[in-house]
């Protein structure tokens, strides 16, 4: 099924086509009930996945920029001072099975051709393969315990570790982390589901109209895959050039500083834990601003960038729910105008500032770091932000 042929589903379209255009954002965690579409639109992906560069005749896809990232091989070619060639190759997307075993995931090693031979003894596994690719947990709350250890670590530091008899191998293991969930079959360990960066719950709210849309697209599909897909060329080429001049503008957009702060004051605000938020959402408003060819971003990047990032978040260290679609909108939005108004403010005794060892300047105002909302109060568990 081609991916512009899906009916509905627009946010958890757009999040997979960020993670498309800026592989650093990291992935994505998709729950809804079955017969939703979760795993229809992720295959469907993969045909719009851009091109990376891998090192030529590498077993783990290393990365020819990423000389931090190396597997020992490229390693020690480089170190021998032999020219790296590299080529280009389309990602793609490696399943995880929950069948699937714990040698099989992070690979397996022949001890006594290790001795011999080295690198060569080891046999790679899932997370070698998904090395610059996307990797995609079917019921990813089903996945047994050791193994998400095993995915975590990999997750966190982009390396994988083979340790067998005191013998360490380690590889680069840097891809992106789709998941879906099924949240009638139980939920995901916290652990777990703060690797995710974004979140997507995809509900059954399509209209009669859209329903009889999709089961028309899906027979025609049917009847004949390839006429259907050929019908929607265009539109999926269309798609792809959009991603590809994306990529190419991303490094060219600008956070301003007042959006940053504004991001720093929604996530105080609605006291998610930690500030990993904070970089996720910074990461998303930017790729979505060049997703849709603005080279700065706007409110509008930074609201859609907090709803993917902040739905799944703890608060509070686990006491409170994470907030609801209409606590981000109101504290993004608002922190946004707050944010502003405190950048044209051009009087310094309108806005009291200090300074830190550094010399930078920062806020003391209703919104510093002294002051986190104590005046608002607090209503159902959650902070509001000051009114006007």
């Amino acid at each position: 099924m081609p991916f512009t042929a899906v009916v509905g589903l627009d946010s958890l379209k757009i999040a997979l086509i960020l993670n498309g255009i800026n592989p650093r954002i990291g992935g994505v965690l998709i729950s809804g009930q079955k017969g939703t579409g979760k795993t229809t639109v992720v295959r469907a992906f993969a045909d719009l996945l851009p091109e990376v560069d891998v090192i030529a005749e590498c077993r783990f896809g290393c990365n020819p920029s990423r000389t931090d990232l190396l597997c020992p091989e490229c390693r020690a070619k480089q170190d021998g001072g032999l020219h790296l060639s590299s080529k280009r190759r389309k990602m793609r997307v490696v399943n995880l099975p929950l069948s699937i075993s714990e040698d099989r995931l992070i690979g397996s090693l022949d001890l006594q051709r290790v001795l011999q031979d080295g690198i060569q003894a080891l046999k790679p596994g899932i997370l070698a393969e998904a090395n610059q690719n996307v990797l995609y947990v079917d019921e990813v709350n089903l996945l047994p315990d050791h193994l998400v250890d095993d995915l975590l670590d990999a997750a966190a530091t982009k390396v994988n570790v083979i340790e067998r008899e005191g013998i360490s191998i380690a590889h680069p293991s840097d891809f992106i982390l789709v998941g879906t969930m099924n949240p009638e079959e139980g939920e995901l360990r916290p652990q777990l589901l703060d690797r995710f960066p974004l979140h997507v719950a995809v509900g059954r709210s399509h209209s009669v109209e859209d329903r009889m849309e999709l089961v028309e697209r899906n027979l025609a599909y049917e009847r004949d895959p390839q006429a259907f897909a050929e019908s929607w060329s265009r539109a999926q080429s269309d798609l792809r050039e959009k991603i590809v001049r994306a990529r190419e503008a991303l490094n060219k957009v600008a956070l301003p500083e007042s959006g940053l702060r504004a991001i720093a004051m929604a996530c105080d605000a609605l006291e998610v834990d930690g500030v990993r938020p904070d970089i996720i959402i910074s990461k998303t408003a930017i790729t979505h601003a060049a997703f849709e060819g603005r080279l700065e971003v706007t409110a509008e990047d930074m609201r859609l960038a907090a709803q993917l990032t902040l739905s799944h978040r703890t608060r509070r260290g686990g006491l409170l729910e994470p907030p609801t679609p209409q606590d981000i909108d109101q504290a993004i939005l608002r922190a946004a105008e707050v944010a502003q108004k405190q950048d044209r403010r051009k009087s310094p005794s309108e806005v009291p500032e200090d300074k830190d060892k550094s010399g930078r300047r920062f806020s003391g105002g209703r919104f510093g770091r002294q002051d986190r909302f104590a005046d608002s109060g607090l209503a159902d568990g959650k902070k509001k932000l000051p009114e006007k």
